[in-house]
């Protein structure tokens, strides 16, 4: 036990009861005090110990704002204040069915404690800077309304898109008339470009004119307010920082946005979600497509190509995560939520769970925004969360895929279950589950162990409640963790367990008729899952190293490669076999190997007697021959075809005398 800790408990008006002792313990704390009104009439027991030398742990989460600011009036007071964090127990786990098990009950308790112990992982941040220059685009009417409402916080130019009337000109900001055409980039620094684009003549007297027509135009700008009503101008455009989508639909909205665009000037620091390694990228290699699962699920379009390898925008990255779940080589990882502090996390969680009941808890990955809050409303008004049901908040369930959810199950959870907050989140994580059911299927597991649900099944009994699933040593990484727990939960697999096509896994198949053995496979596989024979021509393959990328299926000249998506959890996946070979042909001079027998045989079947150079000459024995022994042939014998016969004698000046 660790000393200088104390652990804070409150009943909550007496509607949830603890197992002091078990949470004790799981916070390794010096000792435990428990209280019924934390937040209202013994307010004063947090402030004593706000007021303490001791770590203090605050085990009520909804309240935490109320408890930092206590903190705060303590500090201004004594000029000290002890070191605080708060984690909410009660909505998911201590407010439970009046039917819930305590036991379990008390063990999520334990098991939430004793997770909120571990180190939070620390994400790298940079400094964006924004001069507040903002462009409008949109109606005339709407774009002025706009202009009229940030201006004084902002250097503002309004590009409307209609020929509605400008009743007086403004100094305060610019006005223009053109159509956007295309936009990139975030806060401080967007990029935009439009079409037949005039500025507006303030000078005269009357109707308001404007200048001359450029055809296009860009511009640059640091906030980005999108008027026009239609489809917003990015995918996923709320997770675009800097970028205002106004919905035509609803009321308010311009007072809304100018709010909050007001406040975009300054320096702002944003977090680098994201670590890309770019040498385990198996994107490209010499112009070949290869894999693209981060760009083909990137919900802001931060990630593009370039060239062998992707690249992410750090200013557009919004820091889901889905890039990390899918990408097979782990090329992409995430700085707040990395595999390894996951994993850590789940294993915690499950042992706590375990000691205390014997039995295999579930798992629930949920946002902390919407999930955290359907989990609130249901414990208050509801039966609240499952007494076996443990959750695990993320700021993005896209960041959950295959590897976490195999974790899951090998931490020892019987049911590994994903809250989805919309239909959007549900689709992100689609083929993530299916590929794990896939796997559940091989192994003769149930595929509904893992599944997405909505939030009014988080009340619901599994259908694995009190199983109990041992947990197998979670090291390595997100392959490694996913191989070993597959191969724990079969009893015994005779063959391959297939996958969905698209998976990370799986081997290549090779049609013999087809290839030449030209190695062009071998010499661009990213991963070196394809390698040759150092004695004779052989493509080998080791089958754990691939990730069905597909580069070798697009190199491949004779379209002789194909992928076949599987999971073999047998020792032969872990090291080298040949997929094809033949012997080489040996020359008919010197008898050194060299080349392909099948493909000499090939081109001199093609050759003789059918090319003239070819045809009644022994021409075609050059093929034959290896680089050396042709050389000889080809300048040396009488019927060399580079002979230059006898060299004549080197003339002296005594031959120039002599004559």
């Amino acid at each position: 036990m660790t000393a200088h800790k104390t652990l804070l408990l409150c009943t909550c008006d007496k509607t949830q009861s603890f197992n002091s002792e078990a949470l004790q313990a799981a916070a390794a704390a010096e000792q435990v005090v428990v209280v019924d009104q934390l937040c209202g009439t013994e307010m004063e027991v947090a402030a004593k110990h706000l007021g303490g030398s001791n770590e203090l742990l605050i085990a009520c989460g909804q309240q935490a704002a109320l408890f930092e600011r206590l903190s705060e009036d303590v500090q201004a007071e004594i000029q000290h204040s002890a070191p605080m964090r708060a984690i909410d127990i009660r909505d998911r786990a201590g407010w439970s069915s009046s039917t819930a098990n305590p036991r379990r009950v008390h063990a999520k308790q334990a098991a939430l404690i004793a997770a909120a112990q571990l180190p939070a992982p620390s994400a790298p941040v940079k400094t964006i800077q924004s001069s507040g220059v903002c462009c409008i685009v949109g109606p005339t009417e709407q774009a002025v309304r706009m202009a009229e409402l940030v201006q004084d916080e902002l250097g503002v130019t309004c590009i409307v898109n209609d020929a509605g009337p400008i009743q007086l000109p403004s100094a305060g900001y610019d006005v223009a008339r053109g159509q956007l055409t295309s936009a990139r980039g975030a806060l401080g620094n967007f990029k935009l470009e439009f079409a037949q684009l005039q500025a507006l003549n303030p000078a005269g007297r009357g109707s308001l004119s404007f200048g001359e027509v450029k055809a296009t135009a860009r511009s640059e700008c640091d906030v980005f307010i999108d008027l026009r009503g239609g489809a917003p101008a990015f995918p996923s455009y709320q997770k675009r920082n800097g970028y205002f989508w106004a919905d035509p639909a609803k009321t308010g909205e311009l007072e809304r946005i100018a709010l909050t665009a007001r406040d975009r000037v300054g320096e702002f620091e944003k977090t680098v979600y994201f670590n890309l390694e770019t040498s385990l990228c198996a994107h490209s290699r010499a112009n070949q497509s290869g894999c693209t699962r981060c760009l083909d699920v990137c919900p802001t379009e931060a990630i593009f190509s370039f060239g062998e390898h992707v690249q992410i925008d750090s200013d557009i990255c919004a820091g889901c995560g889905s890039c990390a779940a899918v990408c097979p080589t782990s090329a992409v990882t995430m700085n707040e939520t990395p595999f390894e502090a996951i994993t850590l996390v789940l294993e915690v969680m499950a042992k706590a769970y375990r000691e205390h009941t014997g039995e295999a808890p579930r798992l629930v990955f949920h946002t902390l925004g919407v999930g955290a809050d359907s989990m609130a409303f249901l414990a208050r008004y509801y039966d609240g969360v499952a007494d076996d049901l443990i959750p695990m908040g993320l700021e993005h369930i896209d960041r959950i895929g295959h590897a976490e959810i195999l974790a899951g199950f090998g931490a020892g959870y019987a049911e590994v279950l994903i809250l989805a907050d919309n239909e959007t989140d549900r689709r992100a994580v689609t083929a993530e589950v299916e590929l794990a059911q896939a796997m559940l299927a091989g192994t003769k597991n149930s595929p509904s162990r893992v599944r997405v649900i909505a939030a009014e099944q988080l009340g619901e009994v599994g259908d694995n409640a009190g199983r109990v699933s041992d947990p197998v040593l979670l090291v390595g990484g997100r392959r490694d963790v996913t191989r070993v727990t597959v191969a724990a939960m079969a009893d015994k697999i005779e063959a391959p367990i297939p996958l969905p096509v698209g998976a990370p896994y799986g081997a290549i198949e090779i049609n013999s008729d087809k290839c030449t053995l030209c190695l062009a496979c071998v010499s661009l596989c990213p991963t070196g899952a394809l390698g040759d024979h150092p004695d004779r021509p052989e493509v080998q393959f080791t089958e754990n190293a691939c990730v069905q990328c597909g580069v070798c299926e697009s190199t491949c000249p004779e379209t002789a490669i194909t992928l076949k998506p599987q999971l073999d959890l047998s020792k032969a996946a872990l090291s080298a076999r040949a997929l094809h070979g033949e012997e080489p042909f040996e020359c008919i001079k010197c008898g050194t190997p060299f080349g392909v027998a099948s493909t000499i045989n090939r081109i001199v079947e093609k050759l003789e007697n059918q090319h003239w150079m070819y045809t009644k000459s022994d021409n075609v024995q050059l093929i034959k021959m290896c680089d050396n022994c042709r050389v000889k042939a080809q300048f040396h014998g009488d019927a060399a075809p580079m002979a230059k016969g006898e060299r004549p004698r080197v003339r002296t000046t005594d031959d120039y005398l002599d004559s």
